[in-house]
C-alpha cells in the first residue's frame, strides 16, 4: 500500500467512520450554527415537524389554511438538511440499520413524543430552539428553560430508576443493512449534490437561500450524528452516572456560539429580536419541565431525535411523528384561543406564556455575554464537581 493511499485511508476513517469527541462535535456544530444564522436564520427543529405535522391535520380537514410547502419553508428544510447530513454520516460509516425496539418502548415513544410536543409548544421551542439557540441569541427565556429541562430530566431519571424495578424491558431486534450502506451513501452525496444545485438554480424567490440553509444544516447533522452529542446525555448524565464529557461540549458550543451570534447581532448582520419569544416566564419554566422529561424518557431531545432518526432507530421515528403532530395541534390551539397573537404593533405577544426579554436591552451586549459565560462557567464547575464527587447522582 502506497503511503498516500494509506493517508488517504486514515484521513477518511478519521472523518466518516471513527466517533469524534463530544468536544469536537460541538465546536464544529458551532462553527455551523454561526453560518447559518449569518446566512439567513438561526438554527431550529420544531417549526420544521410542526409544519409536517399541519400537513398532516390539513389532508384530513381539521385544519382550514393550507401550510407552507415543506420544500419551500425554511423550518422545513433545517430539518431535512439536518436529516440528510445525519444519514451520511451513518451510512459512510455502515450504522444504518432498522433497529427496533421492545413494544413497550413504542408506548413510551407515543407518550415522550406527546409530551416534548406540548413541551415545546409552552416554550415555542425544543432543547434547540427554546434553550440552546435562545440563550446564544441573548434571549433570557433560554435560561428559564434550561431550569426547566434540568428540573424534568431530574425527574425522568426517577421514573427511567422505578421502570428498570417495575417494568423490565426485553426483546427487539435489528435489521442489519451495514452491506448496502456505501450505496445509500453514495445516493445520499449525489442526492445532496443534486438538491443544493436545484435549490441554488431555482427561480424561486427564496432558492439560494434555502440551498445553503439545506446545505449547512447537513453539516450540523453530519457533526452531531458523527460525535453523538446529545444534550439530553449532557443533562441526564450528572444524575446517573456522574459522566461530564458531553455537557463540557455543550458548554463550550454555547459559549462560541453566544459570542458569534451577539457580533451578527451587534453588527445588525441579524434582526436582535430573532429567537427572542414571548415565554419568558410559565411557558419557558414549565415547557421545558415537561420537554425534559419526555426527552429523557424518550432517549432523545429534538435534535438527537432528528439523528437517531436517519441511523434508523424506529423508536425515535414514532417519537418524532407524535411530537411534531402533538406541537402542531397545541400551537394550533394557542392560535385559536390567542394564547399567542400578534399586537396591533406586530409584535408577538402571549397574555399567559411570559415576556420577550432581549438580555442586551437591561445589560447591553458586554453585560450580557459575560452573564451567559458566568452562567457557563458555574455549570462547568457543578458538573466537574459532581464528576469527581457523584453528590448529584441519583441512586437506583
Amino acid at each position: 500500500m502506497s503511503v498516500f493511499k494509506e493517508k488517504a485511508g486514515s484521513v477518511f476513517r478519521s472523518l466518516c467512520v471513527e466517533n469524534w469527541s463530544p468536544l469536537m462535535g460541538g465546536i464544529v456544530i458551532a462553527f455551523f450554527v454561526i453560518l447559518l444564522e449569518a446566512w439567513y436564520r438561526p438554527w431550529g427543529i420544531v417549526g420544521g415537524l410542526r409544519n409536517w405535522g399541519d400537513w398532516v391535520f390539513y389532508l384530513l380537514g381539521l385544519y382550514e389554511d393550507q401550510p407552507p410547502h415543506p420544500l419551500w419553508f425554511s423550518s422545513s428544510v433545517l430539518n431535512i438538511g439536518f436529516l440528510w447530513g445525519a444519514f451520511l454520516s451513518a451510512t459512510l460509516a455502515r450504522e444504518f440499520s432498522f433497529r427496533v425496539p421492545p413494544g413497550i418502548e413504542f408506548v413510551k415513544a407515543i407518550v415522550s413524543g406527546i409530551l416534548m410536543g406540548i413541551g415545546s409548544a409552552l416554550a415555542m421551542g425544543c432543547n434547540i430552539g427554546g434553550m440552546y439557540m435562545a440563550i446564544n441569541n441573548l434571549a433570557a427565556n433560554g435560561l428559564l428553560m434550561w431550569i426547566g429541562l434540568v428540573i424534568g430530566v431530574r425527574f425522568a431519571v426517577k421514573y427511567l430508576y422505578w421502570e428498570i424495578e417495575h417494568l423490565p424491558a426485553g426483546g427487539g431486534f435489528e435489521i442489519n443493512l451495514s452491506k448496502i450502506n456505501p450505496l445509500l451513501a453514495l445516493i445520499a452525496i449525489v442526492g445532496l449534490f443534486l438538491a443544493t444545485r436545484a435549490y441554488f438554480g431555482s427561480e424561486h424567490d427564496n432558492g439560494a437561500i434555502l440551498g445553503g440553509c439545506l446545505i449547512l444544516t447537513a453539516g450540523i447533522g453530519y457533526a452531531m450524528h458523527r460525535s453523538r452529542l446529545c444534550i439530553v446525555n449532557a443533562l441526564r448524565e450528572p444524575f446517573m452516572s456522574g459522566e461530564a464529557a458531553m455537557a463540557r461540549a455543550v458548554i463550550v458550543s454555547l459559549l462560541l456560539t453566544t459570542i458569534g451570534i451577539a457580533v451578527l447581532k451587534a453588527a445588525g448582520i441579524r434582526d436582535e429580536m430573532a429567537y427572542v419569544t414571548p415565554t419568558f416566564g410559565l411557558g419557558a419554566l414549565l415547557g421545558g419541565i415537561i420537554f425534559g422529561f419526555g426527552m429523557t424518557v424518550a432517549g432523545g431531545c429534538g435534535s438527537g431525535s432528528l439523528w437517531r432518526v436517519a441511523e434508523g432507530q424506529l423508536k425515535l421515528w414514532v417519537v418524532a411523528i407524535f411530537f411534531g403532530l402533538s406541537n402542531s395541534l397545541v400551537r394550533h390551539l394557542f392560535s385559536v384561543y390567542e394564547i399567542i397573537y400578534v399586537n396591533d404593533e406586530g409584535e408577538l405577544v402571549s397574555k399567559w406564556l411570559g415576556k420577550s426579554v432581549f438580555m442586551p436591552d437591561y445589560l447591553g451586549y458586554a453585560g450580557t455575554i459575560l452573564l451567559v459565560a458566568v452562567f457557563l462557567l458555574i455549570w462547568r464547575i457543578l458538573v466537574d464537581w459532581n464528576e469527581e464527587t457523584n453528590r448529584l447522582v441519583l441512586e437506583l
